[in-house]
């Protein structure tokens, strides 16, 4: 058996444990070039056409297939409903206070649990705009409320 044939398959088998064990969906490309070097060897190509082979295929299989495949595999973060109310504006019902762990805000006819994102107390009454959702809280920035013009 030639040695590049053998170099090959080893290669091949190394990049497919390799893709086994880390499950990155990165080496998989790798084999496959390892494998078009391979069938090249077989056929007693020059050693030259071996390695074109394995960079152009490995090349081609890692920029076309594995960002398809990747968003199959993880298609990322699934947008919730209560993203929605992050930059919304309401007002606080119960006063918010992060040292005694109290407030509440009324978002779009709901209440939730309020804390303020400076860790500022901000009184019952004020107008307040979401910043972020942690849980069952939201984190409220005060907005100033614009002066009545009459």
């Amino acid at each position: 058996m030639n040695t590049s044939v053998i170099v090959w398959l080893l290669l091949m088998i190394l990049f497919l444990v390799v893709e086994g064990v880390t499950v990155g969906l990165f080496s998989l490309w790798f084999a496959g070039g390892a494998l078009a070097a391979l069938l090249a060897a077989l056929m007693g190509g020059p050693g030259w056409l071996q390695c074109t082979l394995f960079v152009l295929v490995s090349a081609a299989l890692l920029l076309g297939l594995r960002p398809w495949i990747r968003k199959y595999m993880n298609p990322g973060k699934t947008a919730t409903n209560a993203d929605a109310i992050i930059g919304t504006q309401g007002y606080v019902i119960a006063a918010i206070d992060n040292v005694a762990a109290s407030g509440q805000v009324k978002l779009g006819g709901m209440e939730w649990t309020a804390r303020s994102t400076s860790g500022a107390p901000i009184p019952a009454g004020s107008l307040v705009r979401v910043d972020r959702i942690e849980g069952v809280k939201v984190y409220v920035t005060p907005v100033p409320e614009p002066a009545n013009v009459r």
